[in-house]
Order: C-alpha cells, then sequence, then structure tokens
C-alpha cells in the first residue's frame, strides 16, 4: 500500500550519512525525511518534530556548515553529506559557547525549540564570526519560539560569538604550535 507520497510504504533502502562526524548507515524507508531518519533511524532526538511543513524551524540540522531544514530534506538529499545535530555542538571540553550562554541568560524556556535555534546560530556563527543584531535576527528569522520573546537569545548568541572570537585571540599552549613559544619560551 502506498504512503501519502505515492511510495510504497515497504520499501526501504540504506543511506550513509556522517553524522556529528561519525559515518552512519541506516536502513529507512525511501520516503523519510532527514529528521525522520535522525529520530527514528538513528535515535537523535534533539532535533524536534514540529510542523513537518518547514514553518517552524525547530527541526533544524546544520548541512555541509548551512542551516537546513531536515524536515524538508528528503534523506536521499543527505546521503555523502556532513550532518550536525544539536547532540553534536558540544566538544570534548564541554558545552558549546551557545549552550552556556543559552543556560547563563535563560534564552531557553520549554526547550522544544532551542535544538533548532542553536544549530541555525552554530551554522551563522561558522560563516559570520561576530555577527550583528540585524544578521543574528535575519539567521533565526525561521526559528519560532513561542516562551521567551528572543531579546535573551539574540543576546545568547552575540555574546557566545564574542566568546568564540576572545577564544581564537587567544595564544595557543599546545606544544609546536607557532604560539605557544610567544612568552618566551624555547622549543627545546
Amino acid at each position: 500500500m502506498p504512503d501519502d507520497r505515492g511510495t510504497p510504504s515497504d520499501a526501504f533502502g540504506l543511506v550513509r550519512l556522517t553524522v556529528n562526524g561519525d559515518v552512519r548507515t541506516c536502513g529507512v524507508p525511501v520516503h523519510y525525511t532527514l529528521l525522520e531518519t535522525l529520530r527514528y533511524g538513528l535515535g537523535l532526538t534533539g532535533s524536534k518534530q514540529g510542523c513537518d511543513k518547514g514553518d517552524c524551524g525547530a527541526c533544524t540540522v546544520i548541512l555541509d556548515g548551512q542551516a537546513t531544514l531536515s524536515c524538508l530534506t528528503p534523506v536521499w538529499e543527505a546521503e555523502g553529506r556532513e550532518v550536525r545535530t544539536v547532540e553534536g555542538l558540544a566538544g570534548p571540553d564541554g558545552p558549546h559557547p551557545l549552550q552556556d550562554e543559552f543556560d547563563l541568560r535563560g534564552a531557553a524556556q520549554c526547550g522544544f525549540c532551542t535544538p533548532g535555534i542553536l544549530c541555525s546560530a552554530a551554522a551563522l556563527l561558522e560563516h559570520a564570526g561576530r555577527p550583528t543584531r540585524t544578521e543574528v535576527q535575519e539567521a533565526l528569522s525561521g526559528n519560532l519560539c513561542r516562551c521567551t520573546g528572543y531579546e535573551k537569545i539574540y543576546e545568547a548568541v552575540q555574546a557566545a560569538a564574542e566568546r568564540i572570537h576572545q577564544a581564537r585571540l587567544q595564544p595557543s599552549r599546545e606544544p609546536g604550535s607557532s604560539n605557544a613559544l610567544s612568552d618566551g619560551q624555547t622549543d627545546g
């Protein structure tokens, strides 16, 4: 019996994605979206299933560096590409600066929209560095939040951008790095 998209509902296929740095292969119905594959095929439930129409932004992930509505993206369009979800934002040293700033500034209320907003903001910061308030507003214009009124969200994104910028200005203390010798240290 075909589903509402005209695809036989029992048609499955294997899809291979790089998700949060790990290559993953998953058997999914051929009509699945990227969101459905992440949630039901891979168990990554951070990206939320909201409107399924691309209106709310709760499903936003980062696909090859761009904020992408995963509810509108057929999973086969993501095959072989780099997908980053909210679960992949934190690094080995702890939460992403965006996650810290959202927490510090009370920018998340119920939390349903937060993963999508964080992914949209992370994609922005990867490309814009220190975005203006207008750039932040434009980047998040596809993410709806019914709880916060956006002010704290915008503040958190700009504060995270500043933290990232300041961290990049700090000299590296890694042995062998060009900046490690800047304080009179010798190589050996």
